[in-house]
C-alpha cells in the first residue's frame, strides 16, 4: 500500500530522473510478470546463440526480488525504477549504416552515472539501491512494460506511445517499497510491419526473435564468419539494424533526441575503415558502441558491406583484406571480391 512518503519520494524521484534527461518513468514491483517460460524455452533452444551471459545467473535474472541481497543472503530488493532515454536522431549521410543508438558516444557511459544519482536519492531516504543499464542480470524490456513504459511490440523491443521504439532503458533496483505504476497495453493491434520488413525473418513469430538470425546480433555480438546465406541481406549495414524499429508506425511521433552527447560522429568511408590499424581503430572509436566490435569484427563487416555495394574503386581495398591476418576477414574479403565482380560483370560498361 503506497504512504504518503513513498508517494513523495516516487516523485522526487521521477523529477530528478526528468533533471537528469530521462524522458520516461515508472516503477514496478519485483513480482512482475516476466514470461519466464518463453525465455527458458528462448534459452533452450539455443535462439540466444553466442551471448553465453545469458545463460548466467538466471536465478536473479527471473527472480527481482535477488537483484539486490541483505548480509545473510535473503531476497531484499522490493521495487525496481525504470527510465527510459530518447536517442533519435536522422543518420548521416553515408553509403554505410549504423544503428541510431550507437551514431554517437556509448549511452552505457551516459545513462549508469545518472542512474547512480537516483540510487543514492534512494540511499538518502534509508534504501539501498543499485543501478544498472545493460549491465546486470535484469529484463529491462517486460519490466519497463510493466512499469507503464509502453509495450513489448512483435519484434520484441519496447514501444512507447508518444516516443516510439528510440528508448535506452535503464534500471534502478531499491529495498524501499515504491508504488507501483499501471503496466503498458499491447497496442500492436493486426500490424506486422516489423515481421513482415525483417530482412533474415528473425522475427519468427509475433513477439518472438531468433537472436540467431538477427543481423544485429550477426553484425554486433557474434564472432566469427557470418553465415552466408545472411550475407547479402547485410547489405549496407556496418553496425547493427533498425529496420524493425524504422517501420513503426508508433514512431510518427518519434522526437529527436536533445543529448548531444548521442549526435552522430563522422567517420570515414567504410574503405578505409579496413586499413585500420589498431591505434587508428582505437583513436577512432573510443568512448563509442563501435570500440566493442573489436579491428578484425569491424573489417570482417565492412568487407561485407563492400561486397553488396562496392565497385571497382573498392576492389584494391578488399584485394588487400585478403591478406589480412585475421582469416574471418580474409575469407570474408574474398567473397566481397567475388561478389563486386559479379555484379560489375553484369554491368558490361564497368567490367574488370
Amino acid at each position: 500500500m503506497a504512504t504518503p512518503g513513498s508517494l513523495k519520494l516516487k516523485q522526487l524521484l521521477h523529477e530528478e530522473a526528468t533533471r537528469l534527461g530521462f524522458v520516461a518513468f515508472g516503477v514496478v514491483g519485483i513480482e512482475a510478470p516476466l514470461r519466464r517460460e518463453y525465455y527458458q524455452k528462448w534459452l533452450a533452444e539455443g535462439q540466444h546463440g553466442g551471448m553465453a551471459w545469458l545463460e548466467r545467473n538466471n536465478d536473479r535474472r527471473l527472480a527481482p526480488e535477488k537483484l539486490l541481497a541483505a548480509p545473510a543472503g535473503e531476497p531484499v530488493a522490493r521495487s525496481l525504477v525504470m527510465v527510459g532515454l530518447n536517442y533519435y536522431q536522422n543518420e548521416p549521410a553515408r553509403r554505410y549504416r549504423i544503428a541510431k543508438y550507437a551514431l554517437g558516444r556509448d549511452y552505457h557511459n551516459i545513462m549508469i552515472k545518472r542512474l547512480r544519482r537516483l540510487a543514492a536519492l534512494l540511499r538518502e531516504h534509508g534504501g539501498e539501491a543499485r543501478a544498472y543499464v545493460d549491465t546486470g542480470p535484469v529484463l529491462e524490456k517486460p519490466l519497463a512494460m510493466q512499469a507503464g513504459l509502453g509495450w513489448q511490440g512483435k519484434n520484441t523491443l519496447l514501444i512507447h506511445p508518444k516516443l516510439g521504439t528510440w528508448l535506452l532503458l535503464g534500471v534502478v533496483v531499491t529495498t524501499l517499497e515504491l508504488p507501483p505504476d499501471e503496466s503498458g497495453k499491447d497496442h500492436c493491434g493486426t500490424c506486422t510491419a516489423c515481421i513482415d520488413v525483417c530482412p533474415t525473418r528473425a522475427i519468427t513469430a509475433p513477439y518472438q526473435l531468433d537472436a540467431r538470425r538477427c543481423l544485429a546480433y550477426l553484425l554486433i555480438e557474434h564472432h566469427g564468419p557470418i553465415p552466408e546465406e545472411y550475407r547479402t541481406a547485410v547489405g549496407n549495414r556496418l553496425f547493427g539494424c533498425d529496420d524493425c524499429l524504422d517501420v513503426c508506425p508508433w514512431n510518427r511521433w518519434a522526437q529527436a533526441t536533445r543529448e548531444t552527447a548521442l549526435a552522430a560522429r563522422e567517420y570515414p568511408d567504410v574503405r578505409e575503415m579496413l586499413a585500420w590499424t589498431e591505434d587508428e581503430f582505437r583513436t577512432q572509436t573510443q568512448g563509442t558502441p563501435l570500440a566493442r566490435l573489436k579491428l578484425p569484427r569491424l573489417k570482417r563487416n565492412a568487407t561485407v558491406v563492400l561486397g553488396n555495394i562496392g565497385g571497382t574503386e573498392d576492389l584494391p581495398a578488399l584485394m588487400r583484406a585478403v591478406l589480412d591476418e585475421d582469416p574471418v576477414v580474409a575469407e570474408h574479403a574474398v567473397w566481397a571480391i567475388g561478389q563486386v565482380r559479379s555484379r560489375l560483370a553484369r554491368e558490361p560498361a564497368n567490367q574488370v
